[in-house]
């Protein structure tokens, strides 16, 4: 896809914490800085593997001045701002435009459960009414999650509603074909489909899609610019089956401290292991395994990340 705004390969940032578990951003802006030295187009911030849902919102506002305040620009920044609370879903997506951000992802109102198309439109037609444009918004579709999923009815009529306005997805629900039939039935319109799963990220450049927003992003960004720049010939098909690799790497233990563990041991910085409850840090056995998964996987030591610790 031509012209897509977040058009490539972007990276669900992990949020560094300090031992009390507040934001550690001088560390999470040095790690947003070298994502995109080495291969990441844009950062999704504050989404899943950010551990989003266990920040306040003041907390996850001053995580997104403080990365712009190091350095790291707004413009390639996609903030996860959708909670089940509309007044803070708003506040959060104009604090985003404020700080220079040009999209957000909005996870769907998750708390209560099978929510009709009715009742999803209406919500997301007053977080578009209430925000006022300025600002594109991204759909994130994680049914195994939010157990929320998008329909393709609901896109079509947030679309028809708000043209221009909600301007893509973040599909995290594994299903390729509903990847696809989103971008047979709305990238002609300029709907941006983005997947969260490495291994289709070449295939869904040749069907029509925008890229990738993935977890995985944080250790194999590197093998995804290649794909995103090449897209087909040899050395793409190589990075290719590196990007489906290291996502198994990177599930071969829970993923949030799996990547925290990697990034721990490639930066020296232990404390990329601190993480929110209910999550948890590895045990000594399951952070053996994941760190050997990762090295079996090629992908280790981290491309560029020896230079930067060098430069420090």
């Amino acid at each position: 896809m031509k012209d897509a705004i977040y058009g490539g390969i972007n990276v669900a940032v992990l949020t560094a914490m300090h031992a009390d578990l507040s934001p550690n951003l001088d560390a999470m802006a040095a790690h947003a800085s070298w994502l995109l030295a080495n291969g990441a187009n844009g950062l999704g911030v504050l989404g899943t593997t950010g551990e989003a849902n266990s920040f306040s919102a003041q907390e996850r506002m001053a995580i997104v001045e403080g990365l712009v305040a190091r350095g790291i620009p707004a413009a390639r920044m996609m903030p996860g701002t959708g909670v089940s609370s509309l007044t803070e879903t708003v506040a959060l997506t104009l604090h985003a435009k404020a700080q220079g951000c040009r999209g957000v992802l909005l996870l769907p109102p998750f708390y209560y459960k099978a929510p009709s198309d009715d009742g999803l439109f209406a919500y997301f037609d007053e977080v578009a009414k209430r925000v006022g444009g300025g600002i594109a918004l991204y759909l994130y579709n994680f049914p195994q999650q939010s157990a929320v999923p998008f329909s393709l009815a609901l896109i079509e009529r947030l679309l028809n509603a708000h043209p221009g306005v909600f301007k893509g997805v973040k599909d995290s629900s594994g299903d390729y074909a509903n990847m696809k039939a989103m971008i047979d039935a709305f990238a002609s319109r300029g709907f941006e489909v983005y997947t969260g799963s490495d291994e289709y990220v070449q295939r869904i450049l040749a069907e029509g899609g925008a890229g990738c927003i993935t977890a995985a992003g944080n250790a194999n960004c590197h093998w995804g610019g290649i794909v995103y720049a090449k897209r087909t010939g040899p050395e793409a098909d190589a990075a290719q089956a590196m990007l489906t690799a290291t996502r198994k790497a990177a599930t071969a233990a829970p993923l949030i401290p799996n990547l925290r563990e990697v990034i721990a041991r490639s930066t020296g910085d232990a404390g990329f292991r601190n993480i929110r409850p209910p999550h948890l840090p590895l045990n000594a056995a399951q952070a053996d395994a994941a760190w050997a998964a990762w090295v079996a996987s090629g992908a280790i030591p981290l491309p560029g990340l020896a230079a930067k610790l060098a430069a420090e």
